[in-house]
């Protein structure tokens, strides 16, 4: 092993990272210091897994690209600067959003000032100014970011249920109608919901996504649930309807 390029972070609560110090980890003659933030696929991983630092992160690059691209908004038509917010903004508020599932809005609210921006520099306006809503919702076709989460989320329990995603996800999405004979009798076996299981830890047990997943899929309403529905890529349904 390689203490040079290998790292450890301790996963608690706020409150317990708050109060213990973070012990170095002794691997034969290495010593690996634990840090108080890890990058993993491109995500910054905190100690209390809120995603608070990577949120601001993303916000503060997507707040950069903006400001570069309001300076030749004026050289552009409306087609070419929406591409280009796809491209270098609205990609990486989406990128890996899922697993902002359950953060509370000081958290999403952050991302959400970015579209709002995003949305600005498309129309060439001010945030001031009216209609912001009517063009992120009717005019661009975004979702807010609760809602582009909850998509998100929503789109993987469907390609769990249809074979489309590996199987480590794909069992923990099990719908009521095939579990234990006890619930057979039950009014919701006969519905598309899924089981969700109970969880100790309210802190982190309801993001996970064999609770989160299920819970967002029940909350859908039934004909989003039809088998019948196709599936669209979530890029084409955010971005570019």
């Amino acid at each position: 092993m390689n203490s040079d390029t290998s790292e450890v972070i301790w996963v608690s609560s706020k409150c317990t990272v708050s109060m213990h110090a973070r012990p170095a980890i002794g691997i034969g003659n290495d010593t690996i210091s634990a840090t108080d933030k890890e990058r993993l696929l491109g995500v910054l991983i905190s100690p209390d897994l809120t995603f608070d630092q990577h949120v601001t992160t993303v916000s503060g690059q997507c707040f950069y690209q903006l400001r570069q691209l309001r300076s030749v908004r004026q050289s552009l038509d409306t087609e070419s600067i929406t591409t280009l917010i796809r491209a270098f903004v609205s990609s990486r508020v989406d990128y890996c959003c899922s697993l902002l599932i359950g953060s509370p809005r000081s958290v999403t609210d952050k991302l959400q000032h970015v579209l709002n921006a995003a949305a600005c520099v498309i129309t060439n306006s001010s945030k001031y100014d009216s209609g912001l809503s009517r063009t992120l919702h009717h005019d661009l076709h975004w979702l807010d970011v609760t809602e582009w989460i909850q998509f998100r989320v929503a789109t993987t329990v469907y390609q769990c249920l249809h074979g489309m995603a590996p199987a480590y996800l794909a069992e923990l999405c099990l719908p009521i109608s095939a579990s234990a004979s006890r619930r057979r009798g039950l009014r919701s076996a006969t519905t598309s919901n899924l089981v969700i299981p109970r969880c100790r830890l309210s802190t982190f047990g309801t993001h996970a996504f064999s609770v989160a997943g299920p819970v967002c899929w029940n909350s859908l309403l039934d004909y989003l649930k039809s088998s019948d529905l196709s599936f669209n890529l979530p890029l084409i349904v955010l971005g570019n309807s």
